[in-house]
């Protein structure tokens, strides 16, 4: 049987809606999942209940993580906050890690799993951290648009058997400290964590990069998706 991958909503705020960029569903159907939109919420016993329905979790993109998470105060260049998405994430990612259930996390997600396993983020790269890298690319999106180092013994650099990798980039915001139970795994040239996992868990991963939009063209996106999937199974 295929394995149920429960994959976070996105909100849209100003249209009240709930939705889902197809790429997310479309990677996962690909690599042999069963792909699961979950409903916004964070009730207690709805969330046992979708664990319990689900055998991954994924943490898709999406607004900002709120700075409340990692004890800050939002800047000015702080985009749009979810807290009931954070509360929700933070109660799924809890009951995931305890239950061994593997998680992928992508571009928003890497920076919740950051914040909320302790680690900060930059809440504003081109104020906060500017460079000449390109981390917010415009269309077409399936593009790389910069390199990142895939460190040497890894998970991430053993499954694609590479050291390099083009990713594609949309974010304002990155981590910035790691948190003390993850290790990064790929790192851009101005020195952010592109991704990272716990090692104390059977699968939780998380990129900065997207490959909900690569997964077609891309190798590489496919690896990260089955690897994710299998994990699952």
């Amino acid at each position: 049987m295929k394995p149920i991958i429960g994959l976070v909503p996105l909100v849209d705020a100003a249209r009240d809606s709930l939705w889902m960029l197809p790429g997310y569903m479309e990677g996962v159907a690909d690599a042999g999942g069963l792909p699961m939109m979950m409903p916004l919420t964070d009730d207690g016993g709805d969330l046992d209940r979708l664990c319990a329905l689900c055998d991954g979790l994924l943490l898709t993109g999406g607004q900002d993580v709120s700075p409340a998470l990692y004890g800050q105060t939002p800047l000015p260049e702080c985009g749009e906050t979810c807290p009931r998405r954070d509360a929700m994430e933070t109660g799924l990612l809890r009951r995931a890690m305890a239950l061994d259930m593997p998680v992928l996390g992508i571009c928003r997600g890497i920076q919740f799993v950051n914040a909320a396993l302790g680690g900060t983020l930059w809440q504003d790269l081109p104020t906060q951290h500017p460079s000449d890298v390109c981390h917010r690319q415009r269309a077409p999106y399936d593009a790389p648009s910069h390199q990142v180092e895939l460190l040497p013994g890894e998970p991430l650099a053993r499954l694609l058997g590479k050291n390099t990798l083009g990713v594609n980039s949309y974010h304002h915001q990155a981590v910035r400290k790691l948190a003390l139970c993850l290790r990064p795994m790929a790192l851009s040239p101005d020195a952010l964590t592109e991704a990272a996992y716990h090692p104390g868990q059977r699968f939780l991963w998380a990129v900065q990069w997207h490959p909900e939009f690569a997964w077609k063209t891309s190798a590489d996106a496919r690896a990260i998706f089955r690897a994710f999937v299998e994990a699952c199974e």
